[in-house]
Parts: C-alpha cells; sequence; structure tokens
C-alpha cells in the first residue's frame, strides 16, 4: 500500500455538475469548477493535496468512499439529495475507516421538511452546512487539523 499522502478527496453527488446554473439564489453563481479551485488552492496553503470526483450516480459515490482505504486521509462529501435518503451511502462512510465531513451549501435546516433529516450525518466526523462554498473551505480546514493532529 502506497504512503498515505495528507491527501484529501472531495465527492460531489447529483446535480452539483449544475452548479452556477441551477437555483443560483439557493446555491450561488459559483460553479462546481470555481469551488474546486478555490479548495485546490486552500488545500495547497494548508500542506494537503485534493482529488475531485462529481457523479450524479449513487453506486459510484459509494465505490469511491470504499476506495478511499489507503488512500486518502479525509473525504469531504457533498452528496446532495442522497444525503437524505441514502442508507447504502451511510453504510459506506460507516464500512471504512477514513472520516468524512458532510458538507452542503445551504443550509438545510431552512429549506424543505424533507431536507432537514440527514441519514449520513450519524456517521460522518461533522457536518458544515450554510455557508455556500465556503463550507467546503471550512471542512478543509477541520480535515487538515484532523490530519495534522489539531484534534
Amino acid at each position: 500500500m502506497a504512503e498515505e499522502r495528507s491527501c484529501v478527496l472531495v465527492l460531489n453527488g447529483p446535480n452539483l455538475n449544475l452548479l452556477g446554473k441551477r437555483e443560483p439564489e439557493v446555491y450561488g453563481k459559483l460553479t462546481l469548477a470555481d469551488i474546486n479551485r478555490l479548495v485546490a488552492e486552500k488545500a495547497a496553503s494548508l500542506g494537503l493535496s485534493v482529488d475531485f470526483e462529481q457523479t450524479n450516480h449513487e453506486g459510484v459515490l459509494i465505490d469511491r468512499i470504499q476506495q478511499a482505504v489507503g488512500h486518502y486521509s479525509c473525504i469531504i462529501l457533498n452528496a446532495a439529495a442522497y444525503t437524505h435518503y441514502s442508507i447504502a451511502i451511510r453504510d459506506a462512510i460507516a464500512a471504512v475507516a477514513v472520516p468524512v465531513i458532510e458538507v452542503h451549501l445551504s443550509n438545510i435546516y431552512k429549506r424543505e421538511e424533507f431536507r432537514h433529516h440527514s441519514v449520513i450525518s450519524a456517521v460522518t466526523y461533522g457536518q458544515i452546512s450554510g455557508f455556500g462554498a465556503d463550507s467546503y473551505l471550512l471542512a478543509l480546514e477541520g480535515a487538515a487539523r484532523m490530519i495534522h493532529g489539531g484534534k
């Protein structure tokens, strides 16, 4: 197994490829590429490397979570709609020894009732929501502290 490189995997779920076009009043005007660029810049300043993946497919998210063991020190996950009902993603997170930080651009607790419940939060290291693109940056800072022994 290759040495763990203090690398963070940023996983994005369904419809996040439409950021910048999809409901900008809720999700902001930045595209996913814009957010990835900001995260990559912040990661470099924190001494971390980062990989990105976006998929609209639940099974791909599960595969990537399972494959993270031995390759990543942390996962930052925006499971999007899967947050609210995917027991399969929840079980994948619980099955691996890689901490997962759950992120959301919007405050899911100020939105529709069905968005108030996260089935994955009970098995994640923590959750950050409501800060737009900064949710990812805050999660990255938390990951850096965790990786470098700050918490």
